[in-house]
């Protein structure tokens, strides 16, 4: 497979078995995430890793987290949860180590943990593994940042080994999302009804 051939056909799983990646290949695949772009050198990147008998209790933490930011979700949806938390084979909580004082704009902080995150799935997929990212409003949730030694969140990955093969989804046109500017306002095909 060439580069391209892996860069192309990665796609985002949570049907993830046993193994996980090995602490040698973990800290291979996390380097990558060193390779992000870091205007200013901020360095904002940490990463919280829970395995194995930790995994119940980081999904005890999760249920406890969604009574506070999702009092309202449905029954279903904290069971599925807890169940996903509780048996993934490998979970990477997702920190932002942000500096609001530092020259570096805070959203710009921020994209440099998200392009750290693709970095990691792209490294995960390039070694045989799978991985998503999960989120929503618990990365908002400061007591449960805190209970895993964060300042903030910007979610989870569920890491591990697809149970099969994974079909890659089709992706849209790129042309449809791309505009050469002459020096007017352009347009996009994807945003015409």
């Amino acid at each position: 497979m060439t580069p391209m051939d892996m860069l192309l056909s990665r796609a985002s799983t949570d049907r993830l078995q046993d193994p996980a990646p090995s602490p040698d290949q973990l800290m291979e695949i996390l380097g990558t995430a060193m390779r992000a772009p870091d205007h200013g050198r901020t360095q904002p990147w940490r990463y919280v890793v829970v395995e194995g008998e930790d995994r119940p209790a980081l999904a005890a933490r999760i249920v406890a987290s969604m009574a506070r930011v999702e009092a309202d979700a449905p029954a279903a949806k904290i069971e599925k949860r807890r169940a996903r938390f509780a048996t993934m084979p490998m979970i990477i909580a997702l920190g932002m180590h942000l500096r609001p004082e530092h020259k570096i704009p805070l959203w710009e902080q921020e994209m440099c943990v998200a392009a750290g995150a693709m970095n990691i799935l792209n490294a995960l997929h390039a070694m045989g593994f799978g991985g998503v990212w999960v989120s929503g409003a618990l990365v908002d949730d400061a007591i449960l940042a805190a209970d895993l030694g964060l300042a903030r969140l910007a979610g989870f990955l569920f890491v591990g080994t697809p149970d099969g093969t994974q079909p890659t989804p089709k992706r849209a046109d790129p042309a449809l999302f791309t505009a050469r500017w002459h020096g007017q306002p352009v347009t996009f095909g994807a945003d015409k009804d």
